[in-house]
């Protein structure tokens, strides 16, 4: 039975082993692709930012034009631009997002641009209607996303959508993500203008003596206001897929170091145990082998 019992210890020694380093070496791999995802996803704020900034000063000059992208209206159909991962194996990652969005959603109505793999396969399943669909976070283009945009822009001018939602997970810090709802149509005015005042006091306190130049629009102050913020739109989901990318190789890690450090605390139990076992048959056999010789005396 101590033979038995040291043989199965080793057996499931050497399959915890086998699992820890898969978990490990993906450990390794979600680090390495986490570093080149916050790159990007740093890289691609600088120009949203810019762009923000101009929509906020063309919103003031074209005021009343702009009613048709800031006006609220009866909700009658709803678009959800959700990103989710490639992958599995990245903790609550993937059901955060599903969770979200099949909490705001009617399913009759409302329609749903999946982003990454998983969402494309899990709201295809749910049976919702799906008018576009980015395959992959991780090869996804600004062109492509672009594209996509300007077509629900188009959508919602036409009135066959009256909400447009962008749900992804911000990338606060290695160990912080967290699932956002940003609600991108009808445009909160009164956001714009908040942070046109902000905008103003920053060039204020920075430069005191400049004096703001009198803007001129060609071909007018609502086609470029248009333009803008159909360009701001791409370049806001665009920046949310790379940090929701980040996110998902930071849950990826998080999950896989989490997955190794059990690994390791088993294999310090297994080892042990293993220890007792075998101290165990060694005393048996010696208590064996000494009550064998006094029997033959």
């Amino acid at each position: 039975m101590a033979g038995v019992g040291t043989k199965e210890i080793k057996r499931r020694k050497a399959s915890i082993e086998s699992t820890r380093q898969i978990t490990s070496a993906m450990n390794l791999v979600s680090s390495s692709k986490l570093m080149k995802a916050r790159e990007k996803a740093e890289r691609s704020k600088p120009y949203a930012y810019e762009l923000y900034d101009m929509m906020i000063r063309t919103a003031a000059d074209v005021k009343s034009s702009c009613k048709e992208f800031v006006e609220k209206r009866e909700v009658k159909r709803r678009c959800f631009i959700a990103v989710a991962g490639d992958r599995g194996l990245a903790g609550g990652y993937n059901v955060n997002i599903f969770k979200s969005v099949m909490e705001l959603r009617n399913p009759e109505k409302d329609m749903v641009v999946p982003v990454g793999k998983k969402a494309c396969e899990y709201f295809t399943k749910k049976g919702f209607e799906i008018p576009f669909k980015i395959e992959s976070t991780e090869h996804c283009v600004f062109d492509e996303m672009h594209e996509i945009t300007q077509n629900l822009i188009q959508l919602y001018e036409d009135k066959e959508i009256d909400e447009i939602y962008f749900i992804y997970t911000k990338f606060r810090s290695a160990l912080v993500q967290t699932v956002r709802e940003k609600r991108l149509f009808p445009v909160e005015l009164e956001m714009l203008k908040q942070d046109e005042k902000k905008l103003d006091e920053r060039e204020r306190r920075n430069n005191p003596k400049k004096v703001e130049p009198r803007r001129q629009y060609l071909p007018s102050a609502e086609a470029i206001f248009k333009r803008l913020i159909s360009e701001y739109t791409a370049s806001q989901v665009y920046n949310g897929i790379r940090e929701s990318f980040a996110s998902e190789q930071a849950s990826r890690r998080n999950a896989m170091q989490s997955a190794t450090d059990s690994a390791d605390e088993m294999l310090n139990k297994l080892e042990a145990e293993y220890n007792r076992a075998r101290q165990s048959s060694i005393t048996r056999e010696i208590t064996e082998i000494a009550g064998g010789a006094e029997a033959l005396k």
